[in-house]
């Protein structure tokens, strides 16, 4: 067979089946964020693989421009998952389109840093324990028990944010934590690599033991779709699933209780399903307060806000404008990149409203203590 120019067909590129799933329908454009911001139908998930297919077929060849700029454009939030009819795996194509699109020298030197950083586990483990890794006194290398936990402590979060895996850690004492653990592989495989994000996930997978509950959103979606949703769990998953926890008390600010909301993080919510649980557990320590856009995405998107800041910039700046006019008090992120773009934006908006991890929120609850960011 050939292609409309008379050449042979290439190899696919994207696995047929789950590229022929997409009936064309457009259910999913309302739901996309750069359609909304561009109207381009080539800026939604539809419009994007039509140039999936196109780059199939050979109708378009990897440098064309349109391609270049949709591969790259597409925030990977993943919310036109949950409203496909025809359960079109969008994450996936994204992922193998990005494994052909992004090769060698197309791959943008940003990602391609930040991945080299991310696969230096000796480094992580130093900057960890400079920044206050939790850790506990569980031999790295004792057999696991059936019913045991360990906590992921993330690459950049240990190094950013390591409040969070503190708080974790405080909020569930008997999780084991391994502090040679490195990065899960989630990096590389939303930017191009997803040969070795599936490798690095299967490593995680090794050195820590029992079911991996991790802070961050991202990860815990990433890490379920390599070792099975069984091993891993995302925190406030964990803890509304589990018997022993209770709510430790309530968050008050000015002899009040606090108001607070939440930013979903895209791939647990649309990837994994989850977004009571979060809801469920601020509820029982504040007055929850739902955002309109609260299920949508707040530009971070991994490496898009450094890859694409603009366009993450445009998306943030609507978010923070909402939860201003909600008169909140904190909001919740339960993903450290939420966390840090949240945290810019509202700092550069000098507003009063606190950005803080669900994990911190919790655990000051019980010290009856207010957040700092």
């Amino acid at each position: 067979m050939t292609d409309r120019t008379g050449g042979p067909l290439p190899k696919p590129v994207l696995d047929p089946d789950l590229l022929s799933r997409c009936i064309s329908c457009g259910f999913c454009l309302p739901a996309c964020p750069t359609y909304a911001e561009t109207g381009d139908e080539a800026s939604s998930p539809r419009g994007r693989i039509n140039l999936m297919r196109a780059l199939q077929t050979g109708d378009l060849a990897p440098d064309d421009p349109t391609l270049k700029e949709q591969s790259s454009q597409c925030l990977g939030c993943r919310a036109c998952e949950p409203v496909c009819p025809a359960g079109v795996e969008y994450g996936q194509l994204l992922e193998q389109w990005r494994d052909h699109q992004w090769r060698g020298h197309r791959m943008p030197v940003l990602a391609r840093a930040l991945m080299l950083v991310a696969g230096r586990r000796g480094l992580f483990r130093l900057l960890g324990r400079l920044r206050g890794t939790p850790r506990t006194n569980v031999a790295e290398t004792s057999a696991a028990a059936s019913d045991e936990a360990s906590l992921m402590l993330g690459c950049f979060e240990r190094v950013l944010f390591p409040r969070v895996g503190r708080a974790a850690l405080a909020l569930v004492p008997g999780l084991t934590v391994s502090p040679a653990q490195g990065c899960c592989g989630a990096l590389h495989a939303h930017n191009g690599d997803t040969a070795t994000g599936e490798r690095l996930a299967h490593r995680m997978g090794e050195d820590l033991p029992g079911t991996i509950v991790t802070t961050s959103g991202g990860c815990a979606a990433h890490l379920a779709s390599v070792l099975g949703r069984a091993r891993v769990r995302e925190l406030s998953d964990h803890l509304a699933t589990s018997s022993s926890y209770r709510p430790p008390g309530e968050l008050r600010v000015d002899g009040r209780r606090a108001r607070v909301a939440l930013q979903d993080s895209c791939h647990l919510r649309n990837g994994l399903g989850v977004w009571t649980a979060p809801r469920d557990l601020l509820a029982g320590i504040a007055d929850y307060v739902e955002l309109p856009s609260a299920g949508t995405c707040c530009g971070a998107a991994g490496t898009y806000s450094l890859l694409r800041p603009r366009e993450s910039r445009r998306i943030l700046t609507a978010k923070i404008d909402e939860v201003e006019a909600a008169g909140v008090d904190f909001v919740a992120a339960v993903n450290p990149g939420c966390l840090r773009q949240l945290h810019t934006g509202l700092r550069r908006s000098r507003s009063r409203v606190k950005v803080v991890h669900l994990a911190e929120l919790l655990l000051m609850a019980g010290e009856n203590r207010c957040p700092s960011t």
